[in-house]
């Protein structure tokens, strides 16, 4: 009987040792879901016979047990157990993690397995369009809903900042130098594609410091959570103004980007300084961040760039040559976006070490036109948001076919996992949680058959005004159709004025690619679930949501009467047209404003924090207020990136939209009135609205 009891009390002790693996994914218990604290176990399992990750949910001694073969797959274990049993779930768009009224015991064990070694999140832009101003407050839920959702590798490269500065120095670079380099905090991203530098500075050391802590908070944390991080790497990029201070190195032009920018120069990887730079470049990331670094991002010509008379294949040799050397076994990770990264680039890589994001999922499929990239390693992403744009949009049955497709293609040996690479996250939480949750399905995965757990889980009901309402989403703003299209249909009440107006961006859509009858019957039914889900975070955000994209939808109709009585030449008509499309976007301000997600002032009072801790007082007007507007350069009235970053806020409709077409109702008045009036001037305005404060 003592041996028994031996015996069971050692199995016992082992047991709860085996448990306590993952500490990682304890703290997150704590930090999120503290009611669970105590009654969910982690132990440790091997991964399955491919090296894939696993995770299995089991119950013992009224204790649920989640088996795990790494920490992503740990925390992605919980955040299964969370959506298919508690009907819990956290996102960027509001949390659903009360305590439910019992914890659920799983009756039947559960095996999950990971199709894929690489689950990846983020895309350069996000960390401008959604993070520029996030304190480590905001980083930590990021980071938490990533680890819920299994993410393995993200973009990290907040802090390059601290290593450029450490490497200009050592070039003879004063503050004020550096200053002129650096990027503003809402424009980073395209420093470190090579698109432009300075623009929404200057920034001083106070900010680069303050980026130094914070990223170096955010690796711990995803180290702890076993998330690697991406982090810049070198390819040549170099203030302009390098080429004055050494004549004789070959520093070549790159040109403008879009708007008319001018793109910083490029050190050719062929210069023998080009290494000796290099070497100073990750000598500083090692010091500065740590040696448990493997991935890095950037590469030169990035949407254009010149390559006349450059070698492109020897200079990628190099710039891989030189990565390997300073981060032996480095993987350099590329953007499969537009032509990038060419044939040329990749001709002479040791694949091995490189991963390509085949970006644009959504409407691209480059992964198979160009032959798994020449047999490259690859992730299959989606972008499906542009600048932040408000707006109900992603192709969820394509994700899932295309994601299938690829893994059980020709090329399938090449494919290394599934990933988000949204321009802006903070909107669709349904597009990003399902497209991660296909790293784990071995079957092709059904739109109608998955939105069911999600619903549950999100609103934490199972609802049938909201399942019905859900089942018109996907057949209207996420349904897969055929045209090709960059992010959600904009909202005509963002668009610069006109009589013939086009899309509010660029490069947008106004375009609405499905049924608006069907779509407003879809959320009448949803805004009929709020007896019993009026508390809900997620639902009051989503209620929010539908209900601006109805009435953006609803503002197509306005703007073709007015348009139609100004051009029939009817005062009458215009005015009673003009009245109801102003009050519209009135209305629409009022409805934004009801929700935290939907209102500018957040985004200022973000911006404004970092001014304040950082000592700048550009950040509000130079960089939160022009990134939505002007964007830049501010000395080109045409620049072809006004309004990409528009936003149906609160604040934002009444002060700068609604301004905007009452400045044009009032001038087509008096053109129908035969006064002749000068044209609106649109640009001075919005110059005038970034640096008010």
């Amino acid at each position: 009987m003592k041996k028994i009891l031996l015996t069971s009390l050692v199995v016992i002790l082992c047991f709860q040792l085996n448990a306590q693996d993952f500490k990682a994914a304890q703290d997150l218990v704590i930090r999120r879901v503290p009611w669970l604290n105590g009654k969910i176990l982690f132990k440790k399992i091997d991964k399955n016979a491919d090296d894939n990750d696993v995770f299995t949910l089991e119950s013992k001694n009224k204790k649920v047990v989640i088996g795990a073969s790494s920490t992503s797959a740990a925390t992605k274990g919980l955040g299964y157990y969370l959506k298919m049993y508690c009907r819990r779930s956290l996102s960027h768009m509001g949390d659903n993690l009360s305590a439910p009224s019992f914890i659920p015991q799983i009756t039947k064990k559960e095996t999950i397995v990971s199709n894929f070694s690489t689950r990846y999140a983020l895309n350069y832009c996000t960390i401008n369009y959604s993070m520029p101003f996030y304190t480590w407050e905001q980083w930590a839920h990021e980071l938490d809903y990533m680890a819920l959702n299994g993410v393995n590798l993200m973009l990290a490269p907040v802090g390059d900042e601290k290593v450029w500065q450490k490497v200009l120095y050592k070039y003879g670079y004063s503050d004020q130098e550096i200053a002129k380099f650096l990027p503003g905090p809402a424009f980073t991203a395209w420093w470190l594609m090579g698109n432009l530098s300075g623009w929404g500075g200057p920034v001083f050391k106070q900010y680069i410091d303050n980026q130094y802590v914070l990223e170096k908070q955010i690796l711990t944390r995803m180290n702890q959570l076993g998330i690697e991080p991406i982090v810049q790497g070198f390819y040549g990029m170099v203030p302009d103004d390098l080429r004055t201070k050494h004549s004789d190195w070959n520093i070549v032009d790159q040109g403008n980007w879009a708007g008319g920018f001018k793109r910083p120069e490029i050190l050719l990887p062929t210069d023998i300084h080009f290494s000796e730079m290099a070497n100073a470049y990750y000598d500083a990331v090692k010091e500065l961040y740590g040696n448990n670094i493997h991935y890095f991002g950037g590469e030169p010509f990035h949407e254009g760039g010149i390559t006349k008379g450059i070698d492109v294949v020897r200079c990628a040799q190099l710039i891989q040559v030189s990565m390997q050397k300073n981060v032996p076994n480095a993987t350099w990770v590329l953007q499969g976006w537009q032509r990038n990264p060419t044939d040329e680039l990749l001709d002479k890589l040791d694949k091995s070490h490189v991963l390509i994001q085949e970006l644009f999922g959504e409407n691209t499929e480059n992964w198979y036109i160009r032959k798994g990239y020449n047999n490259t390693p690859f992730v299959w992403c989606t972008v499906t948001n542009f600048g932040e744009k408000q707006g109900l949009y992603g192709k969820l049955q394509r994700f899932a076919d295309q994601v299938y497709r690829a893994k059980n293609s020709e090329y399938a040996k090449y494919m290394k996992g599934v990933g988000i690479m949204p321009e802006g996250i903070n909107n669709n939480p349904v597009v990003y949680e399902f497209v991660l949750d296909l790293n784990w399905n071995k079957n092709k995965v059904e739109v109608n058959d998955w939105i069911p757990s999600f619903v549950k889980a999100r609103y934490g009901t199972d609802n049938q005004n909201l399942q019905k309402a859900w089942t018109i989403f996907t057949e209207t703003v996420y349904r897969s159709f055929p045209a090709k299209q960059e992010g959600p249909p904009e909202c005509i009440y963002c668009v610069r004025p006109s009589l013939e107006a086009g899309s509010a961006s660029s490069w947008g859509s106004r375009n609405r690619n499905y049924d608006t009858a069907l779509f407003a019957k879809g959320v009448k039914l949803f805004a009929n679930a709020l007896k019993s889900n009026g508390s809900s975070e997620t639902y009051k955000t989503d209620k929010v949501d539908f209900m601006r994209q109805m009435n953006s939808d609803k503002a197509e109709i306005d703007y073709k009467n007015m348009i139609d009585a100004y051009k029939s030449k009817s005062i009458a008509n215009f005015k009673k047209y003009a009245t109801i499309f102003l009050n519209g976007i009135l209305s629409q301000d009022s409805l934004l404003s009801t929700n935290k997600y939907f209102t500018l002032n957040k985004w200022l009072t973000e911006a404004q924090k970092m001014g304040k801790k950082d000592n700048q007082n550009n950040f509000i007007n130079d960089n939160a207020k022009m990134q939505l507007t002007i964007w830049g350069p501010t000395t080109n009235p045409n620049t072809n990136l006004h309004d990409y970053a528009n936003k149906e806020w609160s604040g934002m409709m009444k002060t700068f939209y609604y301004v905007r077409w009452k400045m044009f109702v009032d001038n087509c008045l008096e053109h129908l009135n035969g006064q002749n009036p000068k044209d609106v001037d649109y640009f001075s305005f919005e110059k005038q609205w970034t640096q008010n404060d």
